[in-house]
């Protein structure tokens, strides 16, 4: 399963999901579901400005988990 590391890059910044979002443009919803990881979908252009905006690369940001119960 693809999983994303959006909570821990968050968190270490000291940056919050609603900040984040309404500064970069980005729903708080989706952002949301992104640092929760429970997001069904991922849209190419979302992921591309929220990498754009924390000036990361795509493998920074997502991860393949083993299995379900993995939220690292």
């Amino acid at each position: 399963m693809v999983k994303t590391r959006l909570k821990e890059i968050l968190d270490e910044r000291g940056l919050s999901i609603r900040g984040f979002a309404f500064g970069n443009d980005l729903s708080f919803e989706t952002v949301r579901r992104l640092y929760n990881n429970t997001a069904k979908q991922y849209q190419r252009e979302t992921l591309g400005n929220i990498c754009e905006a924390l000036d990361i690369k795509i493998e920074d940001l997502l991860y393949i988990a083993e299995d379900d119960s993995d939220d690292s």
